[in-house]
């Protein structure tokens, strides 16, 4: 039968108090390295932190070697640089998603539009708390204000002329309703990648039609060009025109001063003395409407006067009188 030895029980509870010491130790050795290492984190120059205090969040946004409480602070760390994402299209192998690409217009046509949108986080504690997942809320606003835009254009301007347009509209609609949402994130640029007809016809017809688009400004040009070759002729001709206009304008007024000139001449002489200068126009009117013929003119005194109108005309024949009884 075994009996107890009270000594082999006293060297065991020495044992038992030497293996507890040495365990706290460990344990000791063990956690002041992991607490302090817990207690220090360290943020990028392109990094902002949020830290939370019994659940109230502060932003630190120097960047370095920063401490924090152990068990009673928590830090989240995010990327405040210019991030993005595409829509319509895969940017690893560039496929299209044509789940995403694909949208009809106003007009009721077709097209594949891809977009790659650049965003940025602007307050960090929102893009941590506000929602799960702000990243995934900002690619559903994007492809809702896509295809809201998409859809109140004509296909014609998507594919050609509208794009600059249309980029500008996205941008805008989103950062709109960003701020409804308040979820930390902003838009800093949405631009079109490509857009084609989801057919090889109908894009084999828009390009044609752009073709055609193109043409139609070099015919502009063209036309613009010959314009303003022929516009200075067309002026210097006009100037020329309006120049001898004046001239014979100058001209015809000095004939019309000289014609009122000689006609107040012959009229101050007719005043001074009407008979014979009533006579006279007779004479010359006589002259014109009855050339080469003689007057007979009959006198009160029954005795006729022949008067030649050589006489009249400047002839150098004398005036002959027959007289009868």
């Amino acid at each position: 039968m075994e009996t107890f030895n009270p000594n082999s029980s006293e060297k065991w509870k020495q044992v038992k108090r030497i293996m507890k010491r040495s365990g706290i130790l460990v344990v000791l050795i063990v956690a002041i390295p992991l607490i302090g290492l817990g207690s220090i984190y360290n943020i990028q120059e392109q990094e902002q932190a949020v830290v939370t205090t019994f659940g109230v969040p502060r932003t630190v946004s120097e960047s370095g070697l920063h401490f924090k409480i152990p068990f009673i602070q928590n830090v989240h760390k995010v990327n405040t640089t210019i991030q993005g994402f595409a829509i319509g299209y895969d940017p690893a192998d560039n496929e299209s998603k044509e789940e995403d690409s694909l949208m009809i217009t106003r007009d009721y046509n077709f097209v594949n539009v891809d977009f790659f949108v650049e965003y940025k986080i602007t307050d960090p504690v929102k893009a941590v708390y506000a929602s799960q997942d702000p990243l995934l809320i900002l690619q559903n606003i994007t492809k809702s204000s896509i295809r809201s835009i998409i859809g109140s254009y004509e296909v014609d301007s998507v594919l050609t002329t509208g794009k600059n347009e249309i980029q500008g509209k996205v941008k805008d609609m989103i950062i709109e309703r960003l701020q409804k949402h308040k979820i930390g994130l902003t838009v800093i640029n949405v631009t079109i990648q490509d857009s084609e007809p989801p057919t090889v016809k109908v894009m084999e017809a828009f390009k044609a039609v752009e073709t055609a688009k193109q043409g139609k400004e070099t015919a502009i040009n063209n036309a613009n060009k010959y314009r303003n070759e022929k516009l200075p002729e067309a002026t210097a001709q006009t100037d020329k025109i309006l120049q001898e206009a004046e001239s014979t304008k100058a001209q015809r007024v000095n004939e019309a001063n000289a014609e009122v000139a000689k006609f107040n001449a012959m009229y101050q002489e007719y005043a001074k003395n009407p008979e014979v200068t009533k006579k006279r126009m007779f004479y010359e009117t006589m002259e014109d409407v009855l050339p080469k013929m003689k007057v007979i003119i009959d006198g009160t005194d029954k005795t006729s006067t022949i008067l030649p109108l050589d006489s009249f005309v400047g002839g150098n024949q004398e005036e002959k009188k027959e007289t009868k009884e």
